[in-house]
């Protein structure tokens, strides 16, 4: 009697446990990112921008930025609903002339110590140069995601950036001389902080995101894909790349008010990563640098095609919760400096 109390009671926990589980998956929703361009469209884009942009000497380069960013954000959808960018050609135009003169000024202290031909003045003006470089980085990254964020839509939901300007250069400085003083070898630890600064201060109307990688689990990517690499005679590289992606992608979670959470995952293989390499690298030599358009929409393809949010996103909980920021100065100096967008 008593064999079979327990044989029920133990039946019991695990029909309990069972249906917990099988509820918890019902509950949780795969939310689907997708990206829709077209390769030809942003060939004609992008060859009436490089046209215009040559006749102009250069001063259309903000409208042709702002076009290229509203037809990809359009073409880039989540839950089957386009990104919206609204920065203007102008307001980047503005930026642009205030970050070229930021430029003018450091390589005008430059060339004067160029042209001094005294040693000591050569190397005072070129110490101002590089720490002015050095000084402008987490200004630029700052005013950056403030600007790209604020112009970035989703269902008429705009984001946002809260982060400091202190804090970015608290993180920026002490990354940037730690990864000196170590030979590098904080550089993953360094990466990893400048994207916990960036990623958690956006908004997503309401909803919080969050960066949960670690600089160790970076470092061990970066170890394994180096000397793998040189072992397997670089063939290991496009699984490396592979694995890069996946750390900077799955790492972001998104937190709702309600206190409900969903993940990104990222599922592009090592030899999707392959093929797409040696297609982008035979589109760029055969084209002479002409289809370098096709490569952006296969590259934005595969990424955006394999990437989900999986967890609890009820969109129709968001509330419009950021302002509106339209200094675009910073955005053209990232360019400049040659930054990339997280």
């Amino acid at each position: 009697m008593h064999g079979l109390c327990y044989f029920l009671q133990l039946f019991s926990t695990y029909f309990q446990a069972f249906m917990t589980t099988t509820l918890l998956e019902k509950e949780k929703q795969i939310t689907h990112f997708s990206f829709t361009g077209k390769g030809t469209e942003y060939f004609a884009i992008e060859i009436v921008n490089l046209l215009l942009t040559v006749f102009t000497l250069g001063l259309y380069y903000p409208w042709a930025k702002a076009k290229s960013l509203q037809y990809l954000y359009r073409k880039t959808e989540l839950a089957g609903t386009p990104f919206v960018f609204h920065g203007t050609g102008k307001e980047m135009f503005i930026g642009f002339i205030k970050g070229l003169g930021i430029f003018v000024v450091l390589y005008g202290i430059l060339m004067y110590g160029v042209f001094s031909e005294d040693p000591g003045t050569f190397l005072i003006t070129y110490g101002i140069f590089m720490l002015g470089l050095l000084m402008l980085m987490p200004l630029a990254l700052h005013g950056m995601m403030r600007y790209r964020t604020s112009r970035s839509s989703w269902r008429g939901i705009h984001l946002g950036y809260r982060g400091e300007l202190s804090d970015m250069y608290a993180t920026y400085l002490v990354g940037f001389f730690l990864t000196i003083l170590t030979l590098g070898i904080y550089g993953s630890w360094f990466v990893v902080k400048l994207r916990k600064q960036m990623i958690d201060n956006v908004r997503f109307g309401n909803v919080k995101l969050r960066y949960v990688g670690d600089g160790a689990d970076l470092f061990l990517i970066h170890l394994k894909g180096f000397f793998f690499s040189i072992f397997t005679l670089g063939i290991y590289f496009f699984w490396y790349t592979k694995n890069l992606l996946y750390f900077y992608v799955n790492n972001i979670v998104v937190l709702q008010e309600d206190g409900t959470y969903s993940r990104l995952q990222c599922h592009v293989s090592g030899w999707e990563v392959l093929k797409l390499t040696v297609g982008n690298l035979l589109i760029v030599i055969f084209t002479l640098g002409l289809g370098i358009p096709l490569t952006t929409t296969r590259t934005m393809s595969l990424i955006m095609n394999n990437t989900v949010m999986s967890g609890h996103f009820d969109a129709d909980a968001l509330v419009q919760t950021e302002e509106a920021y339209d200094s675009a100065t910073y955005e053209s100096m990232t360019d400049m400096m040659d930054i990339g967008v997280i």
